[in-house]
């Protein structure tokens, strides 16, 4: 087990263009170290030998995000240094398979352990006599195999599912430029798309104004942006009132509901489609509705950049909210008839609804591997 070098004997002035790789914590964080890293010349790799890396060598952060840990690959470099914010451990590998070792420790006993000693004095960290300290679980060797493989396995189908679903999401943004645009048709329809603003194909209304005295633990619903979440609504966090509620600001299937108002800028804009769970609800006064015959097109318009843009636009440098006038003002682009507005939401819907299939199977394969080392890596499941 070794350190980084001393804090004088690797500074940024040591790092060049090209000659041995410099491992640093923008590097850690994947199962292999990655990403784009720093070099020192050959001569400042000598001197620093003892703090060198090679393939199949664990890493270990031992300052900055406390918790990370990584193999070194067998390729494409040959050694790699270690800097001072982590820490290496060669393995015997007549006793020890890296790959069931870098998943040992990237468990969640493993992590639990790093966590509560973690020193909290200045920067938190941990050192050499900490890690070498936490007591590990270790079969035999044929079994740490059987296990390490189990886990690759279980990584590359999520990994396979992550590529998919990045180009699915990719696939259906280029969707959105073009048919959101009329820079491209479906089949079967013509004529001249035209620009319009929200305000001449629907109607915006603000939300609800209501006091603290107000809530209940039971009543009407009060939607706000924590109910709004990318892909659609939930309903783990909450609010109720009891009031008299204007019928015009109770929530109808089809709205879209939006956020024009909160202290993060991020969130102004984002928005959902009212279903038929939410009847019998209301929405907060930091947030709007739209009413239109086009919802779900008009819906697909507020996650395209044309829309966006004006958003963020109209926010300017200080101002943290939309109003009616300005969400009734700004304008899209939209097809002649109906039936071809609602062609296009279709298409988008049906790709967001994949989209959302692939990430529930992303998740589900998660909580599998991480139900699989809960069990693997404690013995609890035997392989061999």
């Amino acid at each position: 087990m070794v350190g980084g070098p001393f804090g004088s004997d690797l500074v940024s002035k040591d790092y060049v263009d090209d000659g041995v790789p410099v491992i640093r914590g923008q590097n850690m964080g994947a199962k292999t170290i990655s990403g784009t890293f720093v070099f020192v010349n050959q001569e400042k790799a000598r001197l620093l030998e003892a703090n060198m890396a090679r393939a199949g060598d664990v890493l270990f952060t031992q300052r900055g995000t406390l918790g990370q840990v990584s193999l070194v690959p067998n390729g494409p470099f040959d050694r790699y240094l270690v800097s001072q914010s982590q820490m290496k451990v060669s393995l015997n590998r007549d006793a020890v398979d890296p790959e069931f070792f870098y998943y040992l420790f990237s468990g969640p006993a493993q992590q639990e352990a790093i966590r509560l000693n973690t020193i909290q004095t200045g920067v938190p960290h941990i050192n050499l006599g900490i890690l070498a300290a936490i007591p590990i679980p270790i079969p035999e060797l044929t079994e740490q195999r059987a296990i390490a493989g189990a886990l690759s396995d279980a990584d590359a189908l999520i990994e396979s599912l992550e590529q998919l679903l990045a180009k699915k999401r990719h696939l259906k943004q280029g969707a959105m430029q073009e048919l959101l645009t009329g820079r491209r048709r479906l089949p079967g329809f013509a004529g001249e798309w035209e620009e319009r603003s929200l305000g001449e194909i629907g109607e915006s209304l603000i939300g609800l104004t209501y006091a603290p005295g107000d809530v209940r633990s039971s009543g009407v619903l009060v939607l706000r942006s924590s109910n709004v979440f990318e892909g659609g609504l939930r309903f783990d966090d909450n609010v109720y009132v009891d009031m008299e509620i204007p019928e015009r600001i109770m929530v109808r299937a089809a709205d879209i509901l939006i956020c024009v108002r909160n202290g993060s800028r991020d969130l102004i804009g984002k928005c959902a489609k009212v279903d038929d769970r939410c009847k019998g609800m209301t929405f907060g006064a930091f947030m709007a509705v739209f009413r239109t015959a086009s919802h779900g097109f008009v819906y697909h318009q507020f996650q395209a950049d044309q829309l966006k843009r004006q958003i963020r636009e109209h926010l300017g440098a200080t101002i943290n909210q939309i109003t009616n006038k300005s969400l009734n003002s700004f304008r899209i682009a939209i097809p002649p008839t109906s039936e071809e507005q609602e062609a296009i939401a279709k298409v988008l819907d049906d790709m967001g609804a994949e989209i959302d299939a692939l990430e529930a199977k992303l998740t589900k394969a998660r909580q599998i591997k991480q139900g699989m080392m809960q069990e693997l890596l404690t013995g609890r499941i035997r392989l061999v």
